[in-house]
């Protein structure tokens, strides 16, 4: 069910998109509203699963991260909501959406290398069964592109 987003739920967002760490005396200034009010529109937005407060990362600002897009043809007859749902459990699957054109799905992988990108390619993506056809396109370069950090994926997991 989807929720209606009223110019002070618009505004909450707004403001915990450029600090989501921002002080509840801030967001109450910005906002106009009491504590108990704004206490209550951020669990309903959290609740509703409308909004997720988040660690987000810029990957072109480390070394160790590849990010590639990659679109995906699957077979005939095979159920796209079903394939959805398996592609985007991959742990290098960042985005998983349904797309109109040529492709059926494109997926926002993120990865350490290129031979993680080859494996990826070659051997999780096709080991779901009923993949038609895929191809990647390496990111180079991007602007305002965070990422949330998949917790299953292996390099989330690595320790200092």
């Amino acid at each position: 069910m989807k929720s209606n987003l009223d110019a002070t739920d618009r505004t909450l967002i707004k403001q915990l998109s450029t600090d989501g760490r921002m002080p509840v005396n801030k967001l109450v200034e910005h906002l106009g509203v009491t504590p108990p009010t704004l206490y209550s529109r951020l669990k309903r937005l959290l609740n509703s699963k409308v909004l997720k407060i988040s660690g987000l990362i810029d990957i072109f600002k480390t070394d160790d991260l590849i990010m590639a897009i990659v679109a995906v043809n699957i077979n005939d007859g095979c159920k796209l909501e079903d394939k959805l749902e398996q592609i985007s459990k991959l742990s290098q699957v960042h985005s998983c959406v349904v797309v109109t054109g040529r492709f059926d799905i494109f997926l926002e992988v993120v990865i350490p290398d290129m031979p993680a990108l080859y494996e990826f390619m070659t051997q999780d993506l096709p080991g779901l069964g009923d993949i038609d056809a895929s191809e990647s396109f390496v990111v180079m370069k991007a602007k305002n592109k965070w990422v949330l950090p998949n917790k299953t994926s292996p390099w989330f997991e690595q320790e200092a």
